[in-house]
């Protein structure tokens, strides 16, 4: 049971923290829930519109959110931010307007803030990204997996684990592959574990995509 808990569950209030700040009443939790959804995949939408052809990496490491009575804050923690800084304030404003008509809000602000990452490869919602993409492009699973472990390297991590399971390079039988360099300690609590689950549809199937990352227990995941 103890390998199949959630990494960043495990953790949560100690190395992690929640990634939305809010407070509502019982009857009207689902609705808020639906409300925070809603603002992730209007944001990600936007990204992926907006994010040029041959990148194929969003680049979002997370998204935060805090509401208070008359104001939601967003924070944006991007990799490779430069399709929303070219002309910042005119994409920033596009990206309030559509996320103000996604959740026709009149009575609240709304304060988009976009947070650019020095080590975007230490987090795994990124690197899955470009696994993704090699994927897609037809790159052998292990090739991959290895360049994913020299960028890990190169961001200054304790250690690295990867899994990918379907028909990988279209055999017919599905099966699970992974790969560990250095340490990754699942069990230790005030160990700094960022995580990530991934799907990628292929040419020959949907494949799954998990990264765990040990990041040094003394620097922050978000510098």
């Amino acid at each position: 049971m103890g390998q199949k808990i959630n990494p960043l569950g495990f953790r949560l209030g100690t190395t992690q923290s929640h990634h939305s700040i809010w407070f509502t009443q019982p009857r009207n939790f689902s609705e808020s829930l639906h409300e925070d959804q809603k603002i992730r995949n209007c944001i990600k939408n936007y990204v992926q519109k907006n994010t040029r052809k041959f990148s194929g990496i969003e680049g979002i490491a997370r998204i935060k959110i805090k509401k208070k009575i008359d104001l939601i804050q967003i924070r944006i923690y991007m990799g490779f931010p430069k399709l929303l800084i070219e002309s910042r304030t005119r994409r920033i404003e596009e990206l309030q307007i559509n996320v103000q008509k996604e959740l026709n809000c009149r009575n609240q602000k709304l304060n988009i803030a976009i947070i650019r990452i020095s080590n975007p490869y230490r987090h795994p919602k990124i690197l899955a990204e470009f696994i993704a993409g090699q994927l897609k492009n037809r790159v052998s699973f292990r090739k991959a997996m290895k360049k994913a472990i020299e960028l890990t390297e190169q961001a200054d991590t304790k250690g690295i684990q990867m899994q990918i399971s379907g028909r990988i390079d279209g055999k017919e039988i599905a099966r699970v592959e992974w790969i560990r360099e250095g340490r990754v300690p699942l069990q230790t609590i005030r160990a700094k574990i960022e995580y990530c689950s991934y799907t990628v549809r292929t040419i020959y199937g949907v494949l799954g995509i998990k990264i765990w990352i040990f990041v040094d227990e003394e620097k922050e995941a978000f510098n």
